[in-house]
């Protein structure tokens, strides 16, 4: 698989953590593979053969170009074909800008371009599909978004706690959370669920996570047992229980199955 990552041009760095490819030949026997929830929302455009993704044991193609809400619990994929795929990975909070529906609504849903944004959408989907380089495509996103960025949208608290989430790299409680930020654990919530799509504490738990997944991934730990401690779960099966929770399975499993994927987007060296 070859992946590859670009930055955004700087009025929608704010906005876009970074745009991305991959691109792989078609597999003799095809490979499905555990996406992790990241906190972050997604703009996809399938440029390759379409990916099947399973909700509820039953196999749902994609869209050709969807918007990926944010996910509560892991997504598994299979290619179809080729992969050949652009996306946009926004902030944990910046998709709000650009979007028409409750992002709430959204969540572990691929919402077809079309459905967000009418003829515009499907007119975005051609010229990103069509553009013979990635420079073009990002060009053509960029165009797009700029167009229909509504900064009165965007929320500075929800930004400031986010960074202050990251910067504690989740370990963090709801209540703390509040306190810092002097605003009352209600109105956080409904100012999370209206900005990001999930809970403050659904998105400590995420953050906690990727730490946890960079750690495990670079082997960056002596044994599962230090990785909770260092982690700071409350014990062993409190850190089993989480991790099980957004990857489908234990430490131990996950480490030895289908890493091909959450490697590309964690490993230091890929």
């Amino acid at each position: 698989m070859d992946y590859q990552t670009f930055q955004p041009n700087t009025d929608l760095a704010p906005f876009i953590k970074c745009y991305w490819t991959l691109d792989s030949p078609k597999e003799e026997i095809p490979q499905s593979q555990t996406i992790v929830p990241d906190g972050c929302m997604e703009m996809i455009f399938h440029y390759g053969d379409l990916y099947k993704q399973y909700i509820d044991g039953a196999a749902v193609v994609q869209p050709r170009s969807c918007v990926f809400g944010q996910l509560t619990q892991p997504l598994k994929i299979e290619p179809t074909g080729i992969t050949g795929i652009f996306s946009i990975r926004f902030h944990h909070e910046g998709f709000i800008p650009f979007a028409t529906i409750p992002i709430k609504e959204m969540d572990d849903q691929a919402v077809s371009l079309e459905t967000l944004f009418g003829t515009a959408g499907t007119e975005l989907e051609k010229q990103v599909i069509l553009a013979p380089t990635i420079q073009e495509k990002i060009n053509a996103v960029e165009i797009f978004l700029l167009k229909r960025l509504n900064t009165e949208t965007v929320d500075r608290i929800i930004k400031s706690t986010v960074d202050l989430l990251l910067n504690a790299n989740g370990q963090m409680s709801v209540n703390t959370l509040s306190e810092q930020t002097h605003i009352n654990r209600r109105q956080l919530e409904r100012k999370f669920s209206s900005s990001i799509g999930l809970s403050p504490k659904q998105l400590c738990k995420i953050i906690r996570l990727q730490k946890v997944l960079t750690l495990l991934l670079n082997k960056e730990y002596t044994n599962f047992t230090t990785l909770a401690h260092e982690s700071e779960y409350y014990d062993q099966a409190h850190f089993i229980k989480d991790f099980k929770e957004f990857t489908g399975l234990t430490p131990k499993e996950f480490y030895g199955h289908n890493l091909q994927m959450s490697s590309l987007f964690y490993k230091k060296d890929l």
